[in-house]
């Protein structure tokens, strides 16, 4: 049996990036909705297409994706996806009425 003094070293320390995952995901779900919606119930399937296509910055790696492709890093990725959310969240409840498109949703079902 192992003694206190061996497991410190086994312990593992939780930096705080598997918590920034996970919320990363749950807003990449979140506007992946988003697109499905506008793609399927609003009236620019484009602007739902883009936002999906958006909101695979959410799932990905992009950051090192980026670096092994193009040996270019964005060293501030998590404020470009702040920046990022913010306004896909404005363009869908302000300008593209995504509670209309809910509704109109829900009435198909």
């Amino acid at each position: 049996m192992k003694d206190k003094n061996e497991l410190k070293g086994e312990i593992a320390v939780n930096d705080g990036s598997t918590a920034l995952t996970i919320i990363s995901r749950i807003f990449g779900v979140a506007f992946f909705a988003i697109g499905f919606i506008n793609t399927f119930w609003g009236n620019d399937p484009g602007f739902g297409v883009f936002i999906i296509l958006l909101s695979l910055i959410y799932f990905l790696p992009v950051d090192t994706i980026l670096d092994k492709m193009t040996n270019f890093s964005i060293p501030i990725m998590r404020l470009v996806k702040i920046l990022l959310g913010i306004s896909i969240l404005w363009a869908s409840l302000g300008v593209g009425e995504l509670f209309d498109k809910i509704e109109l949703m829900m009435m198909d079902f």
